[in-house]
């Protein structure tokens, strides 16, 4: 990222729009997050963000935060918005149109909107009404923001988040002892922080033996944040009924290959056992709009999704001062490139990108 003190004018104001946009990390899913700011002579006189999915817009916070006093200028500033503004009816009336009411001339978009319904729909209109329209501002930030909705629809598929916790590597990187006996590898602020990675996903996943062995709640309960809907794969129906994961501390999707009922606040789906098991169920979880997941385990399932080639990003934490002397293997990543990597006491986090896709 560029430091501030170098930003254009035009970067300056856009910047803003992704720092706000940020805020609505976990409560836009399945909209993107946006974020507007309205300035008037080089000062901001109204700013605003898509808070939660079904109520207002950016571009709708925006204009409403601009005093009574200021309101004047509205028609006299330019608006900046790190996604192209919507042109259709949804939850909420078009963007697009509320712009061209309040006779704003001049509107700088950060990245053009790929979804089917907006694609460029927005722009024209703008465009048509003779609007000053400029688009690419900060793009490759402006994308990366929306990485999850961009791959949701690009890919029909969930943005996949592969995530574990490994013991010192030096000793061999394991994420469990011997039999699979569970071992506090991470910090209680590495744990946190994990808890708003939570918070921040439509869904969390791990497979049967990590439900059975370590019987994992799977929700933000160290974190102020929503809770995940949670997955687990469970093919053959042997989760006794009083594990945490079927509790009604969240909604919470079976993918099995038995049945396909709604039980209170869980939803089981068959899914065809077999070599396309991942795929048919990731195609599943799109259809039921589920945009993002965080795989937390356990091994056999993170490597499957490595193997296929159906992660987008992975998180690691590394204990440097835990040595395990046998145990589970933790997975092991193929085409990634690390992109940084923080150190919280005695953990290490490092995020790596699929070069592969």
């Amino acid at each position: 990222m560029r430091i501030f003190a170098v930003l254009t004018k035009q970067e300056k104001y856009m910047h803003r729009c992704l720092q706000l946009a940020r805020l609505g990390a976990g409560n836009t899913a399945p909209n993107p997050m946006v974020g507007a700011v309205l300035v008037y002579n080089d000062v901001i006189i109204g700013e605003g963000y898509h808070e939660h999915y079904g109520q207002a817009h950016a571009e709708v916070n925006c204009i409403n935060s601009v005093k009574e006093e200021d309101r004047q200028l509205i028609e006299k500033s330019t608006m900046y918005v790190s996604l192209e503004p919507c042109a259709h009816y949804g939850k909420t009336p078009p963007c697009a149109d509320l712009i061209i009411k309040h006779r704003i001339p001049e509107v700088v978009i950060g990245c053009r909107d790929s979804f089917d319904q907006v694609d460029g729909k927005g722009i024209a209109r703008l465009q048509a009404s003779g609007l000053r329209i400029t688009v690419g501002v900060m793009e490759q930030e402006a994308l990366q923001l929306n990485r999850r909705f961009f791959t949701f629809h690009q890919y029909h598929r969930p943005y996949i988040i592969v995530k574990w916790a490994q013991s010192n590597p030096a000793n061999g990187a394991y994420i469990a002892g011997a039999n699979g006996k569970r071992v506090l590898i991470s910090n209680e602020y590495s744990n946190r922080l994990v808890h708003q990675w939570r918070s921040e996903e439509a869904a969390i996943m791990v497979g049967t033996k990590t439900a059975l062995l370590d019987d994992p709640a799977l929700t933000t309960r160290l974190y102020p944040g929503k809770n995940p809907v949670r997955i687990v794969i469970d093919k053959k129906l042997q989760l006794p009924g009083n594990v945490q994961l079927l509790n009604t501390a969240a909604t919470t999707i079976v993918f099995n290959s038995t049945k396909e009922a709604m039980q209170a606040n869980i939803i089981f789906k068959k899914i065809k056992d077999g070599a396309a098991f991942l795929s048919s169920m990731l195609h599943a979880l799109y259809e039921l709009q589920v945009q993002s997941v965080i795989v937390e385990g356990g091994a056999t399932l993170l490597q499957s999704f490595i193997n296929e080639n159906m992660w987008d990003e992975a998180r690691v934490i590394t204990n440097h001062s835990l040595t395990i002397e046998e145990g589970i293997a933790a997975p092991v990543l193929h085409h990634a490139q690390q992109l940084h990597s923080t150190t919280i006491l005695t953990d290490t986090i490092a995020f790596y990108t699929n070069t592969h896709l």
